[in-house]
């Protein structure tokens, strides 16, 4: 669609989608993942562009892997077609494809042809160079002050991508005090170094940062120097980059550098790229960004469903710590003891208890038709991993996406389990007191509180990824000592029905109220 303003028409920008359908057919998919480049659709581009808040006369733009220039070119478009132009607008863009530097340079010229119609002066700069290397390089004198030009806006789509932690790039982040897993953090983390007091940010990546230990300092940092304002999230994972193959969660998120935090933010949906039926809804920033949490985890509500959960799941004011409970990871990781297992319980074995075993709320073991082994020898080499028999309440780490519950729970009982030692697998949490047992009723409450559905969509809000983390559990809101107890006395011999388990958690809230 042409979009006609003060006599200037502004071409739209599916050349690029062109383009870059074009690149993704030219360039192998394995090729692209080993620089963790996929270029921005269109239409995402447009997008990220109208959120960006427009004031000033003088614009300077960052994009720092920039592509096919599509990012700074929907945003040098959607600045000349607003009513009030900038005087000058300035862009300067990293990329070291040198495959794809033509389509740059061609962008950065069609930029220059729409600044001139429109009297406003244009200079656009191609820096073929490592984006990261040069900007530690640049900053290197301080961790805090930006020596020479700021900008005004950042945009970008920077590349998903781990970081190894025995490469020169790792060492040199590490050295620099930016202690990052994966790419997109690092280009996130330096970028927002270069913005200028009141510029603005507009970001496309995995939302995996949104909470986990891996992205803790990344998003103290953000949080301490950006007031986050938007964040958009696309409900299917395979359309926003379903050309690409990308199955990450993404979001965008706008924010500006400043201490001063908004009173709310404003929270959109999406299914993918689809942007004519966006679900938006303003949350209160004490509801996204938690105060006091020192993991300073993001959470992510979509529409008033969500909104609701949060407000339903304030009647559980206890936590894991006031509890005096704690959460552990599996201590056996099974291919590591492989001469240890054993298929069947025997003589010198301790129940090895894996995923498979989980059965209507509780654990069934031994199973004899699975596939994984059921025990583990004793031995000095395997003794520490045991924990003695009692009470455990355990929460599988591993779901897949379209599983219906991401959550879930299952009893450990010692008189259904005759040994006085049991091992769990690594691909379990189990919640413990001081590295022993629960009490019986506790843990049959916190078995079903877990399996309750508002605590499966209150753990979606702000997870962003398949696994469920002990350091995720310990995130939650938990019901106080005694409701758990009260909730323990509904479970008997096996977990009541989700629907009833349903009913006994909304009827708690009830008489919270």
């Amino acid at each position: 669609m042409k979009i006609k303003n003060n006599d200037i028409i502004l071409e739209p920008l599916s050349m690029f989608d062109h383009v870059r359908k074009s690149f993704n057919t030219a360039i192998s998919r394995t090729d692209r993942s080993q620089i963790g480049q996929f270029l921005t659709p269109a239409v995402i581009a447009y997008f990220m562009s109208s959120i960006l808040e427009t004031e000033g006369q003088d614009v300077r733009i960052l994009d720092p892997g920039a592509g096919t220039g599509v990012l700074f070119a929907a945003c040098v478009e959607t600045l000349i077609s607003r009513k009030n132009r900038p005087l000058s607008i300035e862009v300067v863009a990293y990329e070291t494809d040198r495959i794809i530097l033509p389509y740059l340079e061609e962008t950065v010229k069609r930029c220059e042809s729409l600044c001139k119609a429109g009297d406003v002066s244009f200079q656009g700069t191609i820096r073929v160079e490592d984006f990261v290397s040069s900007a530690i390089a640049e900053t290197e004198n301080s961790l805090f002050v930006v020596p020479g030009k700021r900008f005004t806006h950042v945009v970008m789509n920077p590349p998903y991508k781990k970081i190894n932690s025995q490469t020169a790039m790792s060492r040199m982040l590490y050295s620099a005090g930016f202690e990052v897993t994966n790419l997109y953090a690092a280009f996130v983390w330096l970028s927002m170094r270069f913005l200028e007091p009141g510029g603005q940010m507009v970001a496309i990546t995995p939302r995996s940062f949104c909470n986990g230990p891996y992205f803790k300092k990344f998003r103290v940092a953000f949080l301490s120097m950006m007031s986050l304002r938007h964040v958009h999230v696309f409900i299917s994972r395979k359309k926003a980059f379903g050309d690409d193959d990308v199955l990450q969660e993404n979001v965008i998120y706008h924010a500006i550098r400043g201490l001063e935090k908004p009173k709310s933010v404003t929270i959109s949906a999406s299914e993918g790229g689809d942007f004519d039926n966006v679900r938006t809804l303003s949350i209160p920033y004490s509801h996204v960004v938690r105060p006091g949490d020192r993991d300073a985890f993001i959470h992510l509500g979509v529409d008033n469903v969500s909104f609701d959960v949060m407000r339903r799941i304030e009647c559980f004011v206890s936590s894991l710590s006031k509890l005096n409970l704690d959460v552990s990871t599996g201590r056996t990781v099974d291919f590591r003891v492989q001469e240890h297992l054993r298929q069947r319980p025997q003589q010198g074995t301790a129940p090895l208890i894996y995923p498979c075993h989980f059965q209507h709320g509780f654990i069934k073991w031994p199973v004899e038709s699975g596939k994984k082994p059921n025990a583990i020898a004793s031995s000095s080499e395997t003794s520490n991993l045991f924990v003695e028999a009692g009470y455990y309440v355990l929460t599988k780490r591993f779901s897949s996406k379209e599983q219906h519950r991401r959550v879930m729970a299952a009893i450990y009982d010692p008189f259904k389990v005759n040994a006085p030692y049991v091992s769990f697998e690594n691909h379990l949490n189990y919640f413990h007191r001081q590295g022993k047992g629960l009490p019986a009723d506790l843990a049959k409450g916190l078995a079903l509180y877990l399996n309750s559905t508002i605590v499966d969509q209150y753990f979606r809000l702000f997870s962003g990824h398949t696994q469920v983390n002990a350091t995720d559990l310990r995130k939650m809101p938990y019901p106080t000592h005694e409701q758990l107890l009260r909730l323990g006395a509904y479970v008997k011999e096996r977990m009541p029905d989700q629907e009833t388990v349903d009913n006994i958690i909304e009827k708690e809230c009830e008489d919270y109220e």
